[in-house]
């Protein structure tokens, strides 16, 4: 049974400040690009009150080069606290989209210097910047002095298992002016494969006396206790484990402050949220809204009979109503057979085969 021991109970009941800023939860979301919009952030937000939000990570570049601010920057008036992450190689576009940020509303500005994604690289941000720390350092300075809200950063342990730099390049951070880190514990070739090395985290939380968060491989909450024992942490970041279940992070931050766990959704809770996604993000985005929300679906429908065949169907949805009315027929079904359990799990028998509801298709909508 998971537990939290007498020591680490009493280092995580106080606040968290990252800077001015003073936090109630030690359990923060990852800005996921292409997921953590403002409709993922308020499901998240209802299970996490006090949770720290992210962004998707946003292009400097992209900022400063358009007269509106993009809808990927949008905050909800009573989301806070949230934070707008951006990425860029160049430290005054940087500082000036910090300051259209904070205009928006941010409560901290993160910085990505972690992101392994090539096209991301290949132009000199995400990860590619520990391999660049002067530029790294220049880019926080630059962002520090630009704006009145903190300034975190977001990377990883190295580049390669042949350049690992995670304490010498927390600590420029740091020296920067940095007043949080948050260090996913995997390299940039590693990409998301193998384990996160805890054992890094556990060394530069040792190095520094900003806040270190502790991110990869949280995926529940004996991952996440697990996580804050083993490091040394001042807290946790959420990432993929939050992919079709933003309950997540309201389980975690519950057990740190309780000692209980929450109780779990069920498959039915579960399937009911994805239609609720549905609904927010097409009402939000159109028909580019009920693309997204494919992926979404598919998250969403695991761990239970006739799953594979949901999320084959999801997948390939143009509407709303064809969306909804496939999610209905599986809850419809999952009632009938009595489905109550509050644990990710096949049934234990399936009496029955799930069938796909037959849906009329309705006319492709405009795309916009």
């Amino acid at each position: 049974m998971t537990s939290l021991s007498p020591a680490l109970q009493a280092r995580l009941a106080q606040p968290l400040f990252i800077g001015s800023v003073k936090l109630h939860s030690r359990v923060l979301q990852s800005p996921l690009s292409g997921v953590t919009d403002k409709i993922f952030r308020r499901l998240v937000r209802r299970y996490a009150p006090t949770a720290m939000l992210y962004t998707e990570m946003v292009h400097a570049a992209g900022v400063c080069h358009v007269e509106t601010l993009p809808q990927i920057m949008e905050i909800d008036a009573d989301e806070h606290p949230v934070s707008i992450q951006l990425f860029d190689c160049r430290p005054d576009f940087l500082a000036a989209a910090a300051q259209r940020a904070v205009a928006e509303g941010a409560d901290t500005i993160d910085l990505n210097m972690g992101c392994p994604v090539n096209k991301i690289t290949r132009k000199g941000g995400g990860s590619s910047l520990l391999k660049d720390p002067d530029t790294a350092v220049a880019i926080v300075e630059a962002v520090v002095n630009a704006v009145s809200v903190p300034v975190s950063v977001k990377t990883r342990i190295g580049w390669d298992d042949d350049h690992i730099n995670a304490v010498e390049f927390a600590r420029r951070m740091e020296g920067a002016g940095a007043q949080m880190l948050t260090l996913h514990g995997r390299t940039r070739a590693q990409g998301y494969k193998g384990a996160a090395r805890w054992d890094w985290i556990a060394q530069v939380k040792a190095a520094l006396d900003i806040p270190v968060i502790a991110n990869g491989d949280n995926v529940s909450v004996e991952a996440a206790v697990q996580s804050l024992a083993q490091t040394g942490a001042d807290g946790v970041m959420c990432s993929r484990g939050t992919l079709g279940y933003p309950f997540l992070v309201g389980e975690i931050d519950y057990f740190l402050k309780t000692g209980q766990r929450a109780p779990e959704p069920t498959v039915i809770d579960r399937l009911l949220c994805a239609q609720e996604h549905l609904r927010q993000i097409a009402e939000y985005k159109g028909y580019r809204g009920i693309c997204q929300a494919r992926k979404h679906m598919t998250w969403y429908a695991k761990g239970f009979s006739g799953a594979a065949e949901l999320r084959d169907a999801l997948c390939q949805i143009e509407s709303v109503a064809e969306g909804e009315a496939y999610l209905q027929g599986a809850i419809a079904q999952l009632a009938a057979q009595g489905e109550t359990a509050r644990v990710w799990r096949e049934p234990q028998s399936a009496n029955a085969p799930w069938v796909l509801p037959r849906v009329q298709p309705e006319p492709t909508p405009l795309r916009v």
